[in-house]
């Protein structure tokens, strides 16, 4: 029964990498094992930058180099590659990805764009918006390390497109890979697209995270995808996903322990496994207006307490800023995590650690 389980995973993961239209998607095929990160654009195939920005390029390649880097460290999403770029810096200083598409959208038909970031240790500011414009040809002609102004691209002749990120929440992880979605309806002209953050200094909304003397947000990418979206299919998901929540009844003021939303080890990212449940929870949530959510995440005794409360902590925000991004508003959500201090059973087996080790929420009622 494993073995067909296996087969049917790898099947379906295959499935969505060949519906991936972006090149090089996960930054892996490159020219030269990076020595100087700098070149992103000349290093890293079917890859360039739209201004005169340094974008950098971080691989493992080499049995010498690991992911530590001057502005922290983090392990690739996937593979061995990831981009570093500024998003926030003095005198509008911006840094950008261009990537190509394997052919162009189709017009009208509707599209999943997604991507992973990781705010760097360094960074003293994160943001709550990222761009993409979309171009029919590679931008070439900026030439200036600042901001890429979409309007003047707009006003030209050829045409463009800029959509932006849901502005809902910062992206302010230093340890962990946050996924970022966009639905997006083409124009049929999309062959390019450059990355990054397009708001001036004055424009962008930022955060502080740290208090250090650099003003600065530099973000890690990668994993960037644009798949056509099965808008029938989801049509004709939906009544049994709201069929099946209507069969569960979820009483306000109870604690509920979430069945399926997991996470590898010592890890803040949701699995894949987890993603059913919370669009069922999210679906019920948008129904019922009335009620608030509170999210809490518990960890066993294994490990530092300091390290545990955190890590509870991650948790719970990652199935909140999931919520979040599925519609869900700010004022409707808290979370909090309490670590190893609340066990429901006692550590002394693996068995009872594996209970211990949960995410929980609670249904509240506004009024």
């Amino acid at each position: 029964m494993k073995q067909k389980i296996t087969l049917l995973f790898l099947f379906f993961f295959g499935s969505i990498t060949a519906q991936n239209l972006v090149l090089n998607s996960s930054f892996e095929e490159y020219i030269d094992c990076p020595r100087n990160i700098s070149f992103f654009h000349y290093n890293v195939k079917d890859w360039s930058i739209p201004n005169e920005g340094t974008t950098d390029y971080f691989n493992s390649c080499d049995d010498k180099m690991d992911f530590k880097n001057f502005n922290g460290e983090q392990e690739a999403n996937s593979g061995k590659g990831y981009a570093g770029i500024y998003v926030y810096s003095k005198q509008d200083y911006r840094e950008y990805i261009q990537g190509e598409l394997k052919e162009k959208l189709n017009k009208e038909e509707h599209y999943k764009i997604s991507f992973y970031v990781s705010l760097a240790e360094n960074s003293s500011f994160s943001i709550n918006d990222f761009g993409i414009l979309f171009m029919p040809m590679r931008l070439m002609n900026v030439l200036s390390p600042k901001v890429i102004d979409v309007q003047n691209y707009n006003k030209q002749k050829y045409k463009s497109n800029y959509v932006s990120t849901n502005k809902k929440l910062f992206y302010s992880d230093k340890e962990n890979w946050i996924k970022i979605e966009i639905d997006y309806v083409a124009n049929g002209f999309e062959k390019y697209f450059s990355l990054g953050n397009f708001q001036t200094n004055k424009e962008v909304i930022k955060e502080r995270v740290a208090k250090k003397k650099g003003r600065f947000a530099y973000y890690y990418i990668d994993d960037v995808t644009v798949i056509p979206s099965d808008y029938n299919k989801e049509e004709e998901l939906q009544p049994k996903i709201e069929e099946k929540i209507e069969e569960i009844l979820l009483e306000p003021e109870t604690t509920y322990t979430f069945k399926n939303v997991l996470f590898d080890f010592d890890k803040a990212e949701l699995l894949n496994t987890s993603i059913e449940e919370l669009d069922k929870l999210s679906i019920h949530l948008k129904e019922n207006k009335s009620l608030n959510i509170e999210i809490y995440g518990h960890t066993d005794n294994v490990g530092l307490t300091t390290r545990n409360k955190e890590l509870s902590l991650q948790r719970a925000k990652a199935v909140s800023e999931y919520l979040i991004l599925k519609g869900l508003e700010n004022e409707r959500i808290q979370w909090f995590g309490f670590g190893n201090s609340k066990p429901v059973v006692d550590n002394t087996t693996e068995d009872n650690r594996a209970k211990n080790r949960r995410v929980e929420f609670k249904l509240i009622n506004k009024n």
